[in-house]
């Protein structure tokens, strides 16, 4: 009976439970001081692994150029104590490598005139000094390391354009695109600039155009070059176009003086599109058509005209008839 009442004070079950929360916290403890124990255990030991670090290259040697592509990593294997290991590991990026070129092809006899094979094996002592003193490198992958080394040059192109153009109703471009400069300096490999001709911008689109278009534009730069300029002035006129219609006289080429030839009809019509600009400033003088006089003398019933001259500006350029029936008159 007094027992039952013993086990109802309040509070008893919560210092009993209270009593085995204790007992499990100490254990949790306990495998913690273990675990610390045994990872510092570990790591005072030395382990081989694989560590990966990023690669510079610098100091091309002047007027050469680095034509391939080295990797840009180089995988170590080392051996060092577990602290040096983690405390490398722990870094979120690895100091890069820093390779000399110059230094290494002076000390290297190339495999051709332009290719350079280095053993990574004898690179180790430098690579070395760059990392840390507390790890050894065993090996460096790749074994070997190629290095070509173009000469450098420089050559005068011709830049050209990509561009699309649409334009509104009877509008249309009066001339030729006129790119300011016209030519660029490249500077890179010879083997590189030999496959190069010419230089284009960047892709460039103006749509609905009706007037004049004056902007500079980017070009695209090939690999491993250098472009001066970059960019270029890029000028497109706009006109507004209207058909023209005129009459021209036809000539007789190396016609004697003491005949004269009449053509039926007398003169070729010709209709042509150009820019409201120019409109009033052309006239049949701007146009030539001839027939050579001993074409004329072969007697045939018809000849053909050729037309000799014409602005380049007009579009659409139409003329009948092609064929005339003529005259010999004598003097």
């Amino acid at each position: 009976m007094e027992t039952g009442k013993f086990l109802k004070i309040p509070g008893y079950s919560k210092l009993e439970k209270l009593r085995q929360d204790k007992r499990v916290i100490v254990y949790l403890i306990c495998v913690l001081i273990a675990t610390i124990l045994w990872f510092l255990n570990a790591l005072g030991k030395d382990y081989n692994t694989t560590l990966e670090f990023p690669v510079k290259y610098v100091n091309v040697p002047k007027n050469r150029f680095l034509a391939n592509d080295p990797p840009e990593y180089f995988r170590l294997k080392v051996n060092a104590h577990g602290f040096s290991l983690l405390r490398q590991k722990l870094h979120l990026s690895f100091t890069p490598i820093i390779l000399n070129i110059n230094s290494l092809v002076s000390n290297s006899k190339p495999d051709s005139q332009l290719s350079y094979a280095i053993r990574t094996s004898g690179l180790i002592n430098k690579i070395s000094k760059q990392i840390s003193n507390e790890i050894s490198i065993l090996e460096v992958e790749p074994e070997i390391l190629t290095l070509v080394l173009d000469s450098l040059r420089s050559k005068e192109v011709p830049v050209s354009t990509n561009i699309g153009l649409t334009f509104q109703t009877q509008y249309e471009i009066t001339s030729p695109i006129v790119i300011t400069p016209s030519t660029v300096k490249i500077v890179g490999p010879t083997t590189i600039l030999n496959k190069i001709d010419s230089i284009y911008t960047v892709r460039k689109e103006f749509k609905d155009v009706k007037q004049n278009i004056n902007t500079e534009i980017e070009l695209i730069k090939p690999e491993k070059t250098h472009l001066t300029p970059k960019k270029v002035k890029v000028i497109i006129t706009v006109d507004e176009f209207t058909e023209k219609i005129l009459t021209v006289p036809i000539t007789v080429k190396n016609k004697p003086d003491s005949v004269n030839i009449k053509f039926f009809p007398d003169k070729v019509k010709v209709s042509f599109m150009i820019g409201l600009s120019r409109f009033s400033g052309i006239s049949c003088d701007d146009f030539l058509f001839t027939v050579p006089y001993s074409v004329i003398q072969k007697g045939d019933a018809q000849v053909t005209v050729a037309l000799e001259k014409y602005p380049m500006f007009i579009k659409n350029l139409k003329f009948t008839p092609e064929t005339f029936e003529y005259l010999i008159e004598k003097k």
